[in-house]
């Protein structure tokens, strides 16, 4: 099946031959194709690796997944949440050496992601302090906050605290020992959770200090983002 219908191009389009012009375009449609939902039983359960292979372990499996889903989801909001407010209080002098080491971590991941998306000299790319300034800025002024409030109140990451959040990340894989191991295995992937662990004390910590607010938030709003 075709049809022709009538498309105007913006007056800024970059091809200046059909800027501000309308056109019409020809479809043809090739093929439709939909979604063919298999039967929920014990076969597919199986199929999905699933321990009991049963309908019933399948649904529990989904619910302890989602179980877990939702609670990294809350505690996300609530953590951002906590480090805005950290962030509103805070009135620093920063370091300007901390702010230029920060933009130039900055400066670098950008070029890793340019190159990663098969741009051309990507590693040589001109990329102005000023794009990445006000985040550097940020950055730095939250990480003094936190190291002071780390230091001053004992909210470093405990051996036990690191553990029980690598189960935690490794439950949801078919293999959760191997996870574990991989975690373990690196210290820059132990210190990325660690870092992640030590935000959750300083939140944890404001939280238990601060006069909270419950406000309800259903489950679409909740999975749809973190704000």
């Amino acid at each position: 099946e075709s049809k022709t219908f009538p498309l105007a191009f913006p007056e800024d389009y970059h091809g200046k031959d059909v800027a501000g012009k309308t056109a019409d375009f020809l479809v043809t449609v090739k093929k439709i194709e939909a979604a063919n939902l298999p039967e929920v039983n014990d076969a597919l359960a199986k199929s999905l690796g699933i321990a009991d292979g049963t309908v019933a372990g399948l649904r529990a499996d989904i619910k302890t997944n989602l179980e877990r889903e939702v609670k990294f989801r809350l505690l996300a909001r609530n953590k951002a949440a906590v480090m805005e407010a950290l962030l509103a209080k805070a009135e620093l002098d920063l370091p300007n050496a901390s702010v230029q080491a920060e933009i130039d971590r900055l400066k670098e991941g950008a070029r890793a992601d340019l190159k990663q998306r098969g741009v051309k000299d990507a590693d040589k790319a001109e990329i102005p302090d000023d794009i990445f300034r006000a985040q550097a800025e940020r950055r730095v002024r939250l990480g003094l906050v936190v190291a002071e409030l780390v230091r001053a109140n004992n909210l470093q990451a405990k051996p036990e605290q690191l553990k029980a959040h690598i189960d935690e990340l490794a439950a949801s894989y078919e293999k959760p020992e191997d996870v574990v191991r991989w975690y373990f295995g690196d210290r820059q992937r132990l210190a990325e959770v660690e870092a992640v662990v030590i935000e959750s004390n300083v939140a944890e910590f404001v939280l238990g200090q601060a006069k909270v607010t419950n406000k309800a938030v259903s489950f679409d709003e909740l999975m749809g983002g973190q704000g």
